[in-house]
């Protein structure tokens, strides 16, 4: 089965896994699908914030649960556990959105938010609404650079094999060199001790 066909079949399950968490490079090489015409953009979009969306939930109630615990982990980063904690209580929307455009932030975010007892009814539709938006813009920066990639990935097939040649000759010689130092090695050794 070639790369096209799995994409095709499996890409949409894929793009939702992916999303889970950090999810950016698999947000970006879907949209470049949706270019290439292996997968629907719309639908690009919807598994990617559905993934996006169910990761961040469940991060959220770990941070519910545990998170005043794991929190106490980091003794160094208090200060600014304490500022996140009030901007999440003074602009949730903010923080709850904005917490997946930080890099980095993705994972702990989300305890953090849960931690902070923000309740559920309030976090939901901001989780939902942050995951489309999220999930369209990079979705659609991977659509555009599709224009930039498509003429190099047509190519990368033809130029794929030419590297694996270029990769075995290399090996090869490298392996000879290896061999050839031995036998010298064992030579001089050999003529060394007659």
């Amino acid at each position: 089965m070639d790369i096209n066909n799995l994409i095709s079949h499996y890409g949409y399950a894929a793009l939702v896994i992916g999303s889970l968490a950090e999810g950016e490079t698999i947000t970006l090489l879907g949209g470049v699908a949706a270019h290439q015409g292996l997968l629907k953009f719309p639908l690009v979009v919807a598994a990617v914030a559905l993934g996006g969306m169910i990761g961040d939930q469940l991060l959220y109630l770990v941070g519910r649960r545990f998170g005043n615990g794991l929190l106490k982990c980091f003794p160094r980063h208090q200060k600014q556990i304490a500022r996140a904690r009030s901007m999440i209580n003074h602009r949730p929307w903010l923080f709850v959105i904005g917490t997946r455009f930080m890099y980095g932030f993705r994972i702990i975010g989300p305890i953090l938010i849960g931690a902070s007892r923000l309740p559920p009814r309030i976090f939901l539709p901001l989780n939902i609404l942050g995951a489309i938006v999220w999930a369209t813009l990079f979705s659609a920066l991977g659509y555009l650079g599709g224009e930039v990639i498509a003429p190099w990935l047509h190519k990368f097939d033809q130029h794929i094999k030419h590297l694996v040649w270029l990769l075995l000759v290399i090996a090869l010689v490298w392996l000879v060199r290896i061999w050839l130092k031995r036998r010298s090695a064992r030579e001089s050794k050999d003529n060394n001790a007659g």
